[in-house]
């Protein structure tokens, strides 16, 4: 029997029940995996209020994690007992001991941790893939970013700053601005007491960003849409204030012919080969030192239900990592 945290029914952080399970033995093409740490990430409360189904119910909460392989299922050749690795967007990630497809699965380097593995993969790809990928950054890109002190937003900054854009962060307090602006936001806003619109167009001299960044969703719809030049690129990959409602695509036309995407990370590295490039892209960053992953919150494993408040709550920074046993 291993523990996990598991979810019966939608609901607040109080859903996630820690409960023994039987794990077995893997299948033809999975691995067994002794978890040594496991992302938290805002995917997780998406899935647990419903905004994302799930196709089952009950299920093993989580998307991420990084630990050992203790055993190997047929046709498995190029993973064996004993190597570190990690992933993301694989379901089943609060456990102590989970089945895993092998093909899902990225050897971790030498040099890099398991919990900075386990905080890593889901954020680090998301921004490798937003800024090599979805909109190509680079000297002279003029970019808005939301919540740049979470998670993906002090990585993105970093990783930005590296591309030699401009990089214009809100985040909620003086704090969280302090921060951002430590991992290389160029400029920043505070969302709470200031029009973040208004010190777009002021900060750029009324010329607008050519790309926006969007993980809040609801609250920063469509005000978002005034902070772009004409023919650019809004991209909405979260909902922490809640979903996007439907709009007349006529919109895009009247505020200078926008485009706008919602792109995933299970979409981007789909395929094996583009997840290893993601991968390995990001772990390039990692290990040179231009990018620091940084782990601002454990929790037990029993104290999931903790992690998901303090960060609905907005009470965290950086990553956040669960630690079995």
């Amino acid at each position: 029997m291993t523990r996990v945290v598991r979810v019966h029914t939608h609901g607040g952080p109080e859903v996630l029940q820690v409960e023994d399970v039987a794990v077995g033995s893997p299948g033809e093409g999975q691995v067994k995996l002794r978890q040594t740490a496991i992302g938290v990430n805002y995917i997780d409360i998406y899935f647990r209020t419903g905004l994302y189904p799930k196709p089952a119910m009950p299920y093993v909460a989580g998307e991420e994690g990084a630990g050992v392989i203790t055993e190997v299922g047929k046709g498995v050749t190029d993973l064996k007992v004993g190597d570190r690795v990690a992933y993301a967007s694989a379901s089943g990630g609060y456990a102590e001991e989970r089945l895993i497809a092998a093909d899902r699965l990225v050897p971790l380097p030498a040099a890099i941790d398991d919990q900075t593995g386990a905080a890593m993969m889901l954020q680090g790809m998301t921004v490798e893939y937003l800024l090599n990928r979805t909109f190509k950054v680079g000297p002279g890109t003029v970019m808005l970013l939301h919540a740049a002190a979470g998670g993906i937003g002090l990585i993105a900054c970093q990783w930005a700053r590296e591309l030699g854009a401009t990089i214009i962060g809100t985040a909620s307090t003086p704090e969280k601005m302090a921060l951002a602006k430590a991992h290389g936001a160029t400029h920043m806003i505070n969302s709470k007491t200031e029009n973040f619109v208004e010190r777009v167009k002021e900060i750029t001299g009324g010329k607008r960003c050519d790309v926006v960044y969007d993980s809040i969703g609801k609250d920063t719809f469509p005000a978002s849409l005034d902070c772009l030049k004409p023919r650019g690129l809004f991209v909405s990959f979260g909902n922490s204030s809640g979903p996007v409602a439907a709009f007349n695509l006529g919109i895009l036309n009247t505020k200078g012919s926008l485009y706008v995407t919602r792109p995933s990370l299970g979409a981007y590295t789909a395929t094996r080969a583009d997840l290893l490039a993601s991968a390995n892209a990001l772990f390039g960053m990692v290990t040179s030192g231009k990018v620091k992953i940084e782990v601002n919150q454990t929790y037990p494993l029993s104290r999931a239900a903790d992690a998901h408040r303090d960060l609905e709550a907005r009470k965290t920074t950086g990553s956040t990592v669960l630690l079995p046993g």
